[in-house]
């Protein structure tokens, strides 16, 4: 296969910079002052939310999921005020410590939602929110039997990024903004419940379920699923759900699960989620896959027969690592996330089936870049093209395209051909395990190039 030649991509073409987040050291750990997100109207400089305790009922009839968000939450200095993100959610009560409190929505945005801002003092620890969603949140899918694979029972999923968590549950909906949560789903009997969180493999009769993630998160991260589904294990820590007819295609298809988790740890560091698990979804997903912690979403379409499109697993499951890990502080600095996942999943494609085949996935996706690039220049939308992007006032979904994902990678792949696999391995083992539970910014990358990598020539 012929190797792509990197030389004419520039290193530092990556369009404007703005001020990124802060660090002071304290003790043992790092505190980050976060980021201005253009995406939010949470402000948690000021008072920002660290633990989520949800407590939520699906209703498939009316098609709206209903309950009570309680939120641990942080102040700084002595904040009057702390806000969440919310769209087309109806706030039913707001309780601050236990009691009943006052709260204000601004007026509604076309791209941000509703500002909720509920008054609170610095001495403020829990807030809770009782609400219900819309039946047409933007997050939430909903399919009657007729668009599953079995046809038996209706179906439910999330696609919370990038900045849809909060169309169903009230939020700070940032993705420099983490948080742990533990839930209590309640969803009709003859159905499963799964999350972004330690999973069941097994109906409860009742329809109860009860999930932890003990590893902070970003909101965009949350995810829901309700259905019939059953599962299977792949391997000591790897496993499949699907829909009982499509169950057995799927365990074939994605045989190699475990190997490509057993591969992503030999180049960059341990496994940090416990298991990595994968559901197979309904034919009406509108993505290839989501890469939500220790539940992949992906779409019934890569399942091929002949194990053609596996890198999509080896695509989300290296987010664990660049985005789930280490993640962009804004939806500006998407790059960060899916560049840099490209570029791990290429490795994981090479270990696991050879450079002849990781390299033909490379050239066809080079191929695709320059295709986008010249319909972006066509249209005007040159400045669409760096990587660094300034996606104010518009929906962080236009920054989600090759250039994010191919331009990023390609960026990464001439740093490594400039110093070496070996020194650039190195150097990436060392960023995810220094910045592991944190945001970045581009700004703050470069500065680590600089100091960290580069030789002043090249530079």
């Amino acid at each position: 296969m012929r190797r792509i030649i990197l030389t004419a991509i520039p290193v530092f073409f990556l369009g404007s910079c703005t001020q990124g987040p802060e660090e002071q050291p304290q003790e043992d750990t790092v505190i980050m002052k976060y980021a201005m997100d253009p995406h939010s109207f949470s402000r948690p400089n000021e008072a920002v939310v660290k633990h989520l305790d949800l407590d939520i009922e699906v209703d498939f009839q009316n098609r709206v999921i209903q309950g009570v968000a309680n939120w641990e939450i942080e102040t700084q200095g002595s904040p009057d005020s702390i806000h969440f993100d919310t769209e087309d959610l109806t706030i039913l009560e707001v309780m601050v410590d236990g009691e009943k409190a006052d709260y204000s929505l601004g007026s509604k945005d076309p791209v941000l939602g509703q500002d909720l801002r509920i008054p609170i003092s610095e001495k403020a620890k829990v807030v809770s929110i009782t609400y219900s969603t819309s039946p047409d949140a933007a997050a939430l899918q909903w399919l009657g039997p007729e668009q599953t694979h079995d046809k038996n029972l209706p179906f439910l999923f999330t696609q919370s990024q990038a900045i849809l968590a909060r169309t169903w549950i009230p939020c700070q909906d940032s993705p420099g903004i983490r948080f742990t949560y533990n839930a209590h789903v309640h969803v009709p009997e003859a159905m499963i419940a799964l999350m972004s969180a330690n999973n069941p493999q097994e109906r409860n009769v009742e329809g109860q379920y009860s999930f932890t993630m003990d590893i902070p998160i970003p909101s965009y991260l949350m995810a829901l699923t309700v259905g019939d589904v059953a599962f299977a294990p792949e391997g000591s820590r790897t496993g499949i759900y699907a829909e009982p007819g499509q169950l057995e295609a799927a365990r074939d298809e994605f045989v190699d699960m475990e190997k490509m988790v057993e591969a992503a740890e030999g180049l960059y560091g341990p496994y940090v989620w416990g298991r990595y698990d994968m559901i197979i979804l309904p034919p009406s997903f509108p993505f290839g896959g989501m890469e939500n912690p220790k539940l992949t979403f992906a779409t019934p379409t890569i399942i091929a027969g002949d194990r053609s499109l596996v890198s999509l697993v080896a695509h989300e499951l290296a987010h664990s690592w660049s985005g789930n890990l280490v993640t962009n502080a804004t939806w500006n600095d998407f790059w960060l996330n899916e560049g840099f996942t490209v570029y791990f999943e290429q490795r994981i494609m090479e270990k696991v089936y050879g450079r002849d085949y990781s390299e033909m996935l490379a050239s066809l996706s080079y191929d695709g870049l320059l295709e986008e690039i010249e319909d972006m220049k066509s249209k005007g939308k040159e400045k669409d093209t760096h990587l660094k992007l300034d996606l104010r006032d518009r929906d962080p979904d236009d920054g989600m395209n090759s250039i994010a994902y191919d331009k990023g990678y390609l960026l990464l792949r001439l740093l490594e051909e400039t110093v070496g696999r070996e020194e650039w391995d190195s150097f990436l083992r060392e960023y995810f395990e220094t910045y592991k539970f944190q945001s970045m910014d581009t700004e703050r990358f470069l500065s680590l190039l600089k100091d960290s990598l580069l030789s002043e020539k090249q530079i």
